[in-house]
């Protein structure tokens, strides 16, 4: 695998522990979640919960053993995120990670929560502030006031399936802005891949580049391969973790469509994960662990033909460039 593509003029990725060049970024998972919290998420749905330091740590010192060398955490703030334990879990292990600001579904939060009640230039300025100062822990049951030294490097939208608009509109605008202002990039839930369309047209009125958003799930409904071949028309990044969860489909089928796509000339757009759980990490008693995508899934995608240099660029070149810091994230202008 080529982890040498990245020019040294390219901007820097932010971890947890600092900035770095993207070519430390090196073997790259670009959707995990390695901590989430003991509170209205985990109780609502008890396989989420990640909140064991020991445990995370196991994990990710198997992942490392392996070849793994950086994780990128979807969990945004006020959303059962534990950003301390990203730090400490990170220092442990050498695990370089790239924690997550921004928001999740509206599902995930109490009618009390405080982002219901935040307008749109509060929320850029919080999200702003996590980026640039450092992030808020303990905000899930009151609003944000104790930073940590540690910042998160990529922003974190998502929408059900009826899109950006409505109640989410003010989140997304918010996380727009917040995009354009500091130059990390935007990291997209879809709802089983639907309404990616419809996200990538917003943060296109915002005029941010391609190269700057990551839609995820796209690959959790195969059946409509024009649908997914026109979302990946659009030169936007496809992240991709339908990978050991035969409840969707078999890791077979997802191979033969990360080999279309390539066949189809966007193997420069895709980044993979594992999207983790607590039923899926193998330090919490789990099926596979964190560690599955290098031991069995990789190995896979050679069956199929996709060879390692192609791999390097889903696990290595592409992430590298995908989170790396723009000078100027808006079209025509990187």
């Amino acid at each position: 695998m080529n982890s040498n593509i990245i020019s040294k003029n390219d901007g820097a990725v932010q971890t947890v522990t600092g900035t770095i060049h993207p070519n430390e970024l090196g073997y790259c998972q670009s959707h995990e979640h390695l901590f989430l919290a003991d509170g209205p998420i985990a109780r609502k749905y008890p396989a989420l919960r990640l909140d064991d330091l020991e445990a995370t740590c196991a994990e990710l010192e198997l992942y490392r053993n392996i070849g793994g060398r950086s994780v990128v955490d979807a969990q945004p703030v006020g959303c059962s995120r534990m950003a301390d334990l990203h730090l400490l879990a990170s220092k442990r292990t050498g695990i370089k990670v790239i924690a997550s600001t921004g928001f999740h579904k509206l599902i995930f939060y109490p009618k009390e929560h405080w982002i219901h009640q935040m307008d749109s230039d509060h929320l850029t300025q919080l999200f702003t502030q996590e980026i640039e100062k450092g992030m808020y822990v303990r905000c899930d049951d009151s609003k944000p006031s104790e930073q940590i030294n540690a910042k998160a490097g990529v922003i974190k939208t998502a929408s059900d399936e009826q899109g950006p608009g409505g109640e989410y509109e003010k989140l997304f605008h918010a996380a727009a802005n917040t995009a354009v202002k500091t130059g990390l990039t935007v990291l997209s839930h879809t709802e089983m891949g639907k309404c990616a369309l419809e996200q990538i047209r917003f943060f296109s009125e915002y005029h941010i580049a391609p190269e700057s958003i990551v839609i995820c799930h796209l690959d959790r409904v195969l059946t409509d391969m024009q649908y997914l071949m026109e979302v990946a028309s659009t030169g936007v990044y496809l992240e991709l973790d339908t990978i050991g969860r035969p409840k969707y489909h078999s890791d077979e089928d997802e191979a033969r469509f990360i080999a279309k796509l390539v066949d189809n000339g966007h193997e420069n757009q895709i980044l993979l994960g594992l999207d983790t759980t607590r039923e899926r990490m193998r330090s919490y008693g789990g099926a596979i662990g964190l560690d599955y995508m290098l031991t069995s899934f990789l190995p896979l995608l050679r069956s199929f033909g996709i060879d390692n240099d192609i791999i390097g660029k889903f696990t290595i070149s592409n992430p590298a460039m995908a989170f790396s810091i723009k000078t100027h994230n808006q079209k025509g202008e990187q």
